[in-house]
C-alpha cells in the first residue's frame, strides 16, 4: 500500500472521529465527570509529549540540553512566570548548555 493510501485513511478517520463527537447527546457532555476525565486526559498527553521530546533521540534516551532547558522552565513555571519568560528561558539554557558544550 502507498503512502497516499494511508494519508487518505488517516484523514477519514479523523474526520469520522470528529462527526462521531457531534453524535454525543448534549447531557452527557455537561457532566462534571467527563469534564474531568478530558482534562486527566489532555494533561496526560501533553506531558507524554514533553517527556517523549525531551528525552528521546530516534530509539535511544538522550540526557542533553533539552533536559536543562525543561527543567529550568519547570522552575519559572512553578515561580508563576509569564509563559513568554519560560519559552525564553528554557531557550536560553538550552543554548547556553550547547555553548558552553556541557550538553550535545
Amino acid at each position: 500500500m502507498s503512502l497516499w493510501f494511508w494519508v487518505l485513511a488517516a484523514c477519514i478517520a479523523s474526520f469520522a472521529q470528529k462527526l462521531v463527537g457531534y453524535l454525543v447527546p448534549a447531557e452527557s457532555l455537561d457532566s462534571p465527570r467527563f469534564a474531568h476525565v478530558a482534562g486527566s486526559v489532555t494533561v496526560g498527553l501533553l506531558a507524554a509529549l514533553v517527556m517523549t521530546q525531551t528525552f528521546a533521540s530516534g530509539s535511544s534516551l538522550v540526557l542533553d540540553a533539552r533536559l536543562g532547558a525543561v527543567v529550568v522552565a519547570a522552575v519559572a513555571l512553578w515561580l508563576r512566570a509569564p509563559f513568554i519568560v519560560v519559552v525564553l528561558l528554557g531557550a536560553v539554557t538550552a543554548a547556553g548548555l550547547r555553548a558552553l558544550g556541557l550538553a550535545a
